[in-house]
């Protein structure tokens, strides 16, 4: 996720995963064509032909709908708002929250074992202490390695309205 704007009045931040999409759309017609390329020659190949074609084409045009998403969160200070938008190839969703419900962004993390290692993850996090949608609200559903979170949690917090407090600890709870 990065940060497409950033003003006074006010900061975007979107995620557009273009390099997974690429990808897979290649993947994808990888595996069709060569299916396609064997159900045209017929005869013993036609199987393997529509194997190729619907197990590979099909498990990537799944992994392309489960993983391909696009988030926008707009913060809005004349609008006194903050807009969370999701788009997948299922749908479109939008939530919005009030602006001067939000006391500060944060550092989700959670542990992670793999091949008997352990490493911790990070999502930033928004925490409104007001309104009815009080509580954290992951700013990205996935936790992720790297400074990607820490840094926009920092940029939220430096964004916000002078009223609030001037350092705010970004540094947040575990999952």
């Amino acid at each position: 996720m990065k940060i497409t704007r950033s003003t006074p009045e006010q900061l975007i931040l979107a995620d557009t995963p273009w390099l997974i999409g690429i990808m897979l759309v290649f993947f994808i017609l990888t595996f069709a064509g060569a299916g396609l390329g064997m159900l045209s020659q017929g005869g013993d190949l036609i199987w393997p032909g529509l194997i190729f074609t619907l197990v590979g084409g099909g498990m990537g045009a799944l992994a392309f709908c489960l993983f391909v998403r696009r988030v926008q969160v707009i913060f809005d200070r004349p609008g006194g708002r903050i807009v969370i938008r999701r788009q997948s190839v299922f749908g479109y969703s939008e939530t919005e929250h009030r602006l001067a419900d939000l006391s500060h962004a944060e550092v989700e993390t959670t542990p992670s074992r793999r091949e008997g290692r352990t490493r911790t993850l990070y999502r930033p996090v928004l925490v409104l202490d007001g309104g009815m949608s009080a509580g954290c609200h992951p700013v990205v559903q996935a936790f992720t390695n790297g400074r990607g979170p820490q840094r926009l949690a920092d940029a939220i917090n430096a964004w916000l309205p002078a009223d609030t407090p001037e350092t705010v600890d970004s540094q947040g709870h575990s999952a």
